[in-house]
């Protein structure tokens, strides 16, 4: 019987041309592990109303950890505008399936790895190394919205004298969503981000969030922070405003190390990081939890190049590597990252964001010979 059990849920569009090459690559590598795939996305949504269904919660219960492809995500009323007829006027809500599963499985880690490999034209430096680490369950994406705006809630807000100015607003025409930090959450983010810069060795960590304007939610981020920096002497934490930071990495992103900071802002920050190395064909993560995890690329589904081999496979391909390394199996992590780094050196073999013709598949095979 197999040591490991690797949930894969391939998603929408090129979520499964992507997994298809990480077939190639985990193949090649040959883990002692049993590869039991799921459904999830926006196929089932229109079909079940739900992206995400029990089953393949219950799939991933019974697996060490999962590798995810990319999901189609609509707002609201458009997703609605997709449901088969018999469900259509039925109270059926859209919820993003991946922010579910971060919740349900308190992955309160998001680990967005931002590094330049040398031979890629797409680099903005070839210095760039940095790591984002964002709260993945609380913040702005924590899901407590409201709309039209319920009675209860307007009466709690209006003990709060800056909401008067909206006291003539319909109810109708006035949404709501919370912005939600704990000193828990806060306090393990920056922990683990502090624990991974004294791992590999890096000198800085540095909090971006907004206190002189969100003071309340910002702010006790940065205490936090503040207080945790006391454990670990040998790091330094530096602070950086959310907007500045933007400014910052495009003009020297070769200074930064390991970023730290909530939900929303991680979330724009670490795409921002991404295309200093090449864009999103190049961006992996890591959703991280104390019992499991999931790995997936940051690039969303791209209807339109599903099924035709076309995408850049490099973001898949490293998400493998750090899926990987959290196994426990680093020497084939280790491995695994020097042969994608011979392939975009040598640069033969190239996918057309990089100026070349080369399928994903075929890309994916050439990592795996040089394995």
């Amino acid at each position: 019987m197999a040591k490991l059990r690797i949930a894969l849920l391939p998603g929408d569009g090129i979520g499964r041309d992507v997994m298809d090459a990480a077939r190639i690559v985990l193949e090649k590598i040959d883990l002692d592990a049993e590869y039991l795939e799921g459904e999830v996305g926006w196929e089932l949504w229109k079909r079940e109303g739900n992206p995400l269904p029990q089953r393949t919660i219950d799939l991933l219960k019974s697996t060490d950890c999962c590798l995810f492809g990319a999901i189609t995500s609509k707002p609201k009323e458009e997703a609605e505008k997709e449901l088969i007829p018999e469900l259509q006027g039925k109270g059926y809500t859209y919820s993003s399936p991946i922010v579910a599963l971060r919740q349900l499985f308190d992955l309160y880690i998001n680990m967005r790895p931002c590094k330049a490999y040398p031979g890629n034209p797409l680099n903005y430096r070839d210095d760039i190394d940095l790591v984002v680490f964002r709260e993945n369950t609380e913040g702005l994406y924590a899901g407590v919205e409201f709309y039209p705006l319920p009675d209860g809630v307007r009466r709690a807000l209006e003990t709060h004298p800056k909401m008067k100015r909206f006291a003539d607003v319909p109810p109708d025409e006035i949404a709501l969503t919370c912005r939600i930090i704990t000193r828990r959450g806060a306090e393990r983010i920056v922990r683990a981000a502090f624990e991974y810069a004294k791992k590999t060795g890096r000198k800085s960590v540095t909090i971006v969030e907004k206190p002189n304007v969100l003071r309340e939610t910002s702010g006790l981020m940065v205490r936090t922070a503040r207080e945790v920096a006391k454990d670990y002497p040998g790091i330094e934490l530096s602070e950086a405003n959310i907007d500045s930071m933007a400014m910052w990495l495009i003009k020297n992103p070769q200074d930064y190390s390991v970023l730290v900071t909530s939900n929303l802002f991680g979330d724009v920050i670490s795409d921002l990081a991404g295309q200093l190395v090449g864009g999103l064909g190049f961006a992996s993560s890591a959703n991280i939890g104390d019992h499991y995890a999931l790995f997936e690329p940051v690039h969303g589904s791209a209807p339109k190049y599903a099924g035709q081999y076309k995408v850049n496979p490099m973001a898949m391909l490293l998400t493998v590597s750090l899926m990987l390394e959290w196994l426990g199996k680093q020497e084939e992590a280790a491995k695994l990252e020097r042969a994608i780094a011979s392939v975009i050196k040598e640069g033969k073999v190239r996918t057309y964001d990089m100026g070349g013709s080369t399928s994903t598949l075929d890309v994916a095979r050439e990592v795996a010979r040089r394995l």
